[in-house]
C-alpha cells in the first residue's frame, strides 16, 4: 500500500533526525500543549476548540518530540464541508475561523480573499495550519517531510476534494511550497483576527492540491487499513 509505505519511509527519516511523531485528535490537549510550548505562536482561531469546535473524525494534529521528549514540531489539520459553499465565502464570512462569526460583529475582524480560484474550491476541503517548528529543527528538511506525512494522513482519512493551506510570501520565496508538493498557489488573502488576545493582521498566499493530485502520489485503495494502523505513534 503506497500511503502506509510512504508514511513508514518518512517516519524512519524523522527517527534518524531524532524526531518521534505523535498523532492526536483531542484539540483541548493540542491547545494545552501549544500554550505551554516556548516560542510557539498563538493558536489559530480555527484550531481553538472554544472558538471553532472540531467534530470527531474531522480533525487531527501531530507533534514531533526530540530525544528528551520536548516538543519540537506541531501541526494541525481539519476538514471543512463546503459542499454548499466555497473556500472564498468560508474565509470572508469568518466561518473558517469561528463557529459563530456573530461573536465578532462588534469588532474589527475581517477576511478579504482575492484568490479567484478559491471560489472553485468546494466539497470536502482539508485545511492544514498552525504549523510550528522549533528553531533548532529548521534547515534539516523536516518541513517537507512533515508535509508529506500530513498530506498522506489527510488523504487516507478523508480523501478530500482539495487540500489547502495559507502561507506567507517568504515561504514561497524560500521554496518551501515546492517542498510541500502543492502544485497551485495564488495571492492574496488578507486576515484581521484576534489571536490569543492580540489583534493580528496577516497577508497570505493560498496553496492547494486537488484530490487527483493526491491520488497520483498516494494509493488510496486501502485507506481504512492506514487509519486503523497508522505509522505515527
Amino acid at each position: 500500500m503506497r500511503v502506509s509505505r510512504t508514511l513508514q519511509i518518512h517516519d524512519d527519516f524523522l527517527a534518524e533526525k531524532g524526531v518521534k511523531l505523535r498523532l492526536g485528535f483531542d484539540f483541548d490537549e493540542f491547545a494545552r500543549i501549544s500554550r505551554t510550548t516556548p516560542t510557539k505562536e498563538p493558536i489559530e482561531p480555527n484550531f481553538r476548540p472554544d472558538l471553532s469546535p472540531i467534530n470527531p473524525g474531522e480533525g487531527y494534529w501531530i507533534m514531533g518530540l526530540d530525544n528528551e521528549n520536548a516538543v519540537g514540531i506541531l501541526a494541525a489539520q481539519r476538514l471543512y464541508d463546503l459542499s454548499g459553499s466555497n473556500l472564498a465565502e468560508h474565509f470572508e464570512s469568518l466561518k473558517a475561523f469561528y463557529a459563530d462569526p456573530a461573536v465578532c460583529a462588534n469588532r474589527y475582524y475581517r477576511c478579504t480573499c482575492r484568490v479567484a480560484s478559491a471560489t472553485t474550491i468546494t466539497g470536502k476541503v482539508a485545511y492544514h495550519g498552525d504549523y510550528w517548528i522549533r528553531s533548532d529543527f529548521r534547515g534539516k528538511g523536516l518541513s517537507g517531510t512533515i508535509a508529506k506525512v500530513t498530506h498522506s494522513l489527510s488523504f487516507a482519512m478523508w480523501a478530500p476534494d482539495f487540500l489547502c493551506a495559507l502561507v506567507e510570501r517568504w515561504a514561497l520565496d524560500k521554496g518551501l511550497v515546492l517542498q510541500y508538493a502543492c502544485a497551485h498557489h495564488e495571492g492574496d488573502v488578507s486576515i484581521l483576527v484576534e489571536v490569543e488576545g492580540e489583534i493580528m493582521d496577516y497577508d497570505y498566499w493560498l496553496i492547494w492540491r486537488t484530490r487527483e493530485e493526491l491520488r497520483n502520489e498516494f494509493d488510496g485503495h486501502r485507506r481504512n487499513a492506514l487509519i486503523l494502523n497508522p505509522s505515527v505513534h
